[in-house]
Order: C-alpha cells, then sequence, then structure tokens
C-alpha cells in the first residue's frame, strides 16, 4: 500500500508539470495566437502528454517490457493518450459550448476525469 500510495505522489507531481504545461499553452494558444479553443486544447494536451509518457515511464511506472521491446510500450501509450485526447475534447466541447462553463475552467474539470483515466489506465497496461 505504502508503494502505491509513493507511486500516487510521484505521478501528481508529473501530473502538476504536465498540467502547467497543457494550461499554460492552451492559454497562450488561445489568448495570445487567437486559436479556436478546441484546437488550442488538442496541441497542449498533445504536447503535456509526450512529456508525461517521458517522464511518467522514468519516474513513476516500472515498465513491464524489457528494452527490446520499448516499441510496443509506446504504442500502448499512445493508444491510452488517444482515448485522453478523445475524453479532452468531448469534456472541453460540452463544458464550453453545452453548458456555457468558460475554457479555462472547462479544462480543470477535463483534466480531471483524463487524469483518473491516465493514471488507471497506465496501471492496467503499462506497469509491470
Amino acid at each position: 500500500m505504502k508503494k502505491l500510495i509513493n507511486q500516487f505522489i510521484k505521478f501528481g507531481f508529473v501530473g502538476v508539470a504536465a498540467a502547467i504545461i497543457d494550461f499554460g499553452l492552451l492559454t497562450i494558444l488561445t489568448e495570445v495566437f487567437d486559436i479556436y479553443y478546441l484546437i488550442s486544447a488538442a496541441i497542449s494536451f498533445i504536447v503535456s502528454t509526450i512529456f508525461n509518457y517521458v517522464a511518467s515511464m522514468t519516474f513513476v511506472f516500472e515498465s513491464k517490457y524489457g528494452k527490446e521491446q520499448r516499441h510496443k510500450e509506446a504504442m500502448i501509450f499512445l493508444a491510452l493518450s488517444v482515448v485522453g485526447l478523445i475524453l479532452n475534447q468531448v469534456m472541453m466541447w460540452f463544458f464550453v459550448d453545452i453548458t456555457n462553463i468558460y475554457y479555462i475552467f472547462a479544462k480543470v474539470l477535463a483534466t480531471i476525469i483524463v487524469m483518473i483515466w491516465n493514471f488507471v489506465s497506465r496501471k492496467i497496461w503499462l506497469e509491470k
């Protein structure tokens, strides 16, 4: 249990760093470059996911794949991330366009949901 708690704390630190990248890039692309919020959200999600993959597999999760099978791990991570991206985009659209929540607040809600998906799915499919 202690290992799981320690792992979740590390996951949290990596997640906070990824969220800073995600929210920062989302805001810059939307506010400074006037890019439509769903496009900005997709770009920022992808960039933060790449960071998250490298940091998670380095500091949080112990891979169940050997060095010779890292491509398999990366493909699984990519598939899980595509589901996360779809969840993110649907949540952003729903909260902004349907419920009229400001896009940054919508991003907070979407991030919470995607974070849960990320932890559970990576525990199941990527960890030793």
